[in-house]
């Protein structure tokens, strides 16, 4: 489901860099991933999916490549609607904007962590 970001209920910042956003909404539990022109909507397995399947493109290998090959991948996501085509760039960006997102998401369950062990 391909959303605007014009949401009705409230959605928290996750990561953010100059070329997108995640954005976390508690009450449909889902994440918004705001990159590459659009807004799409995620739940957490299909959101560890797409950083799976970034992360399993060879950059180097493709920037190296001197075939004629175009420079650009298609990422589809299994029991997903979305769909990605994205230039290496762009793959860079998102593979940034992922790995950010999961440092922060990881970051705010140590401090809920610590937070319940200290009560």
């Amino acid at each position: 489901m391909i959303t605007t970001l014009t949401q009705t209920t409230p959605w928290t910042d996750v990561f953010k860099t100059t070329k997108g956003a995640v954005y976390q909404c508690d009450e449909e539990r889902c994440w918004y991933v705001d990159f590459a022109g659009k807004v799409a909507k995620f739940d957490y397995r299909c959101l560890l999916k797409l950083r799976k399947s970034v992360y399993h493109i060879d950059i180097e290998h493709a920037l190296l490549n001197t075939t004629k090959d175009p420079d650009v991948e298609i990422i589809f996501i299994c029991a997903c609607d979305h769909c990605y085509v994205l230039t290496l760039l762009q793959i860079i960006a998102l593979k940034e904007l992922l790995e950010g997102t999961f440092v922060m998401l990881e970051l705010n369950h140590i401090l809920n962590e610590s937070l319940v062990i200290s009560q």
